[in-house]
């Protein structure tokens, strides 16, 4: 097998098993919490509190991202398929005329904001290697798919735009307008996920570094009303038709 058909089949491989990779950091994440929270332990909990405040901040800036992506495009493309690619149209305005793969970009930024909560410089820094090379593999063979399907129109949009860092000034205005149904319909799970990410490592790391269960009632009172959010929201989602927008 030629190297391209090869990288192409392990991007498709990827692909299909995405959702489930970021469980393979769990064992890497336990074994840098131990050293968890160094600010606290050389500047106080004030310092602590601000840096995780502002990872927090930063991971949410991902969630934004797919938000926006999610909330411009039409129906069969950016979608959450797992068994194989598929797209019906090639988008090339909005946020997908200043770069090509929105959706990782915005996967990226909330894995960093991740490993920056834990406050251990290597945790954040293999996470988005890994996650980059991860990635790069997918994005080859989904761009082999658009690139046999859609042709010159792919190679001309992908020439003038970035695969992964933006450049704004190419910036198209979007065929559609912003849908927040559509972002609440798909996105609620991510914001859920990154919320019960953040909850667990704060009582994880609580227990590994001082040896007690103890959380501060706002971190509670944050999972359990996400918590309501998600049920409410899928809810909505599998009951009725109140999320649903057509063409999305």
């Amino acid at each position: 097998m030629a190297l391209r058909e090869d990288i192409e089949k392990q991007g498709n491989w990827l692909f299909r098993w995405r959702s489930y990779f970021p469980f393979l950091f769990i064992p890497i994440l336990f074994m840098g919490l131990r050293n968890a929270r160094i600010l606290e332990k050389i500047f106080g909990d004030a310092a602590s509190d601000f840096w995780e405040t502002c990872a927090i901040i930063f991971s949410f800036g991902g969630l934004l991202v797919r938000c926006i992506t999610v909330g411009y495009v039409p129906r069969g493309t950016s979608g959450r398929n797992t068994k194989w690619q598929a797209a019906e149209t090639l988008n090339t305005t909005g946020i997908y005329s200043i770069v090509r793969n929105p959706l990782y970009l915005g996967n990226c930024i909330i894995v960093f904001g991740i490993g920056l909560f834990i406050q251990v410089w290597w945790i954040a820094l293999l996470m988005v290697v890994v996650f980059l090379v991860y990635y790069e593999r997918i994005i080859f063979a989904e761009e082999e798919f658009l690139r046999k399907k859609f042709g010159g129109q792919f190679t001309e949009w992908a020439e003038k735009t970035p695969a992964i860092i933006p450049h704004f000034k190419s910036w198209k205005k979007p065929t559609l307008p912003f849908s927040f149904k559509t972002v609440l319909r798909r996105e609620f799970s991510t914001y859920f996920s990154i919320v019960a990410t953040f909850f667990f490592l704060e009582v994880i790391t609580i227990f590994l570094t001082q040896k007690r269960f103890s959380m501060h009632s706002s971190w509670v009172i944050f999972f359990i009303v996400s918590l309501a959010i998600y049920f409410t929201l899928l809810i909505l989602k599998k009951k009725t038709k109140l999320l649903n927008v057509p063409g999305r």
